[in-house]
């Protein structure tokens, strides 16, 4: 990926219902060449799609939690795609330590979520966290290197 990969990517990060037109005129390429270098980043799978960011409180989803599960085996939710079909699931992340994956899921009420919670419970140990706010929920991916953190020192032979 070059410079005109990432501008057109922190273009349509800011707004993915650009044209073609406006991001050739934003990034100073023609348009069959902004159309071009988008479907590639597309095929490449860079650009996995393109997405409304909906408020889960106002969407009726008041409850947000963070769901830990320890389970392995057959049984894994890992192993079972019917789960990935719960509209209450929004994301499942495999991780390490001591649990095999983190969900993030949304409820309308603590009911629901308590009915979400029952329902995993076959397939092993969840142990959930409430969200209380989200400070930060979405950012834009940058090019690697642009961010504010201090450069390493370098290491110099003496």
């Amino acid at each position: 990926m070059d410079e005109m990969d990432w501008a057109l990517l922190r273009e349509l990060q800011a707004d993915a219902r650009l044209s073609y037109s406006e991001l050739s005129r934003r990034v100073h390429l023609s348009p069959p060449a902004v159309a071009e270098r988008v479907r590639r980043l597309e095929e490449t799978g860079v650009i996995t799609g393109y997405h409304a960011h909906v408020d889960p409180a106002r969407a009726g989803r008041t409850v947000i939690a963070l769901i830990r599960m320890s389970c392995y085996g057959a049984r894994c939710i890992l192993n079972s795609p019917e789960t990935t079909a719960w509209p209450e699931i929004m994301q499942i992340h495999r991780i390490t330590g001591d649990a095999c994956s983190m969900l993030t899921v949304t409820a309308g009420s603590i009911e629901e979520f308590e009915a979400v919670i029952d329902r995993l419970a076959p397939y092993g140990q969840p142990s959930s966290t409430m969200v209380l706010s989200t400070p930060l929920g979405w950012r834009p991916i940058p090019p690697p290197g642009s961010g504010n953190s201090e450069p390493a020192p370098s290491r110099r032979r003496r």
